[in-house]
């Protein structure tokens, strides 16, 4: 495939409250809202890795629930970023809960974490996200491939 510039493993957590309200962050790079998500580092899991990356940017401590997916077509799972580098992830996704912590924006890749209602999500949605989130929502007992 032309123009890719690289090839990534990426984890994204699908947090929901008690009201069950969709957790999003407005990210930094690009300035459109998200599901919480980022890159496997070397020497980590993927569920490590979820957790981690839920902790960086939302100060919340989570517990993974289930799987709900491994996304790695392209037409969904290729992100330009700002900067002009174009790549492809492969992303786990997973359904999680909340075990501690204050909801906070974390980090420097977010300008703001809050709870949606699953009818009125922003329009400024990461093109991959919806999917996500509808797979999580699908309440499907297998883990979606797609």
């Amino acid at each position: 495939m032309k123009g890719i510039d690289d090839l990534k493993a990426g984890v994204a957590v699908i947090i929901l409250n008690e009201e069950k309200q969709v957790l999003l962050q407005k990210r930094s790079d690009v300035g459109l809202w998200g599901i919480p998500s980022g890159h496997v580092e070397i020497g980590e899991t993927v569920s490590g890795a979820a957790i981690r990356e839920v902790k960086e940017e939302t100060n919340l401590d989570i517990r993974i629930k289930k799987l709900i997916g491994v996304y790695s077509d392209p037409n969904s799972q290729v992100f330009a970023y700002p900067n002009g580098k174009v790549v492809h992830f492969i992303t786990t996704c997973f359904l999680a809960e909340i075990t501690g912590g204050e909801l906070r924006c974390n980090s420097s890749e977010s300008l703001e974490i809050k709870f949606f209602e699953q009818q009125n999500l922003p329009q400024d949605l990461l093109k991959m996200h919806p999917l996500w989130l509808n797979d999580a929502l699908a309440n499907r007992e297998l883990a979606f491939i797609r």
